[in-house]
């Protein structure tokens, strides 16, 4: 029986999904390395009339839920990172040559890893895009939530897409 080649045989593959993955968390990273540098905790620059940069400090999860719940949070939300990413990895694995899957699957991936990192090193995550309508303000968010964000929709699509090529 011939062996099955998996991507990490073939030497690319799974390495591309990865170094995805990698710019990924290397942006997220370098952007939050910045405001750090340039604000203040709590302070705001307006850049158009619905689109603020500030710099945010997010204990919880999306939209800080859980953000009041006492710092139990910091470790369940880095442990369910962390589980995450193992399996995003194993799933790259298996799946390299899935395009649109294994995309979504690397931005999730290093959004993942970056607010890992933040949780671990601050035990808070920062945030910085505040996206405003009127009085009316979007829960500021970071470029790895962007990234969790847009994987999300990815694989979403990717499973329509499936459903539909199936019928």
């Amino acid at each position: 029986m011939a062996r099955h080649k998996n991507a990490f045989n073939s030497g690319s593959g799974v390495w591309l999904w990865l170094g995805v993955a990698l710019i990924i968390f290397l942006v997220d990273q370098l952007t939050k390395i910045a405001i750090v540098g340039a604000f203040q905790l709590g302070e705001t620059l307006p850049v158009t009339t619905f689109f603020n940069l500030v710099r945010v400090h997010n204990p919880g999860a999306a939209f800080s839920f859980l953000a009041d719940a006492g710092g139990w949070q910091r470790w369940f939300f880095t442990g369910l990172g962390v589980v995450a990413a193992l399996v995003m990895v194993y799933l790259l694995r298996m799946h390299a040559g899935q395009t649109l899957f294994c995309l979504a699957l690397s931005l999730l991936l290093g959004g993942a890893v970056g607010n890992v990192v933040d949780r671990v090193l601050y035990s808070h995550v920062i945030d910085f895009l505040d996206f405003y309508y009127g009085t009316w303000h979007f829960p500021a968010f970071n470029v790895a939530d962007s990234a969790i964000s847009l994987g999300a929709g990815l694989l979403i699509l990717d499973e329509l897409l499936r459903v539909r090529k199936a019928r």
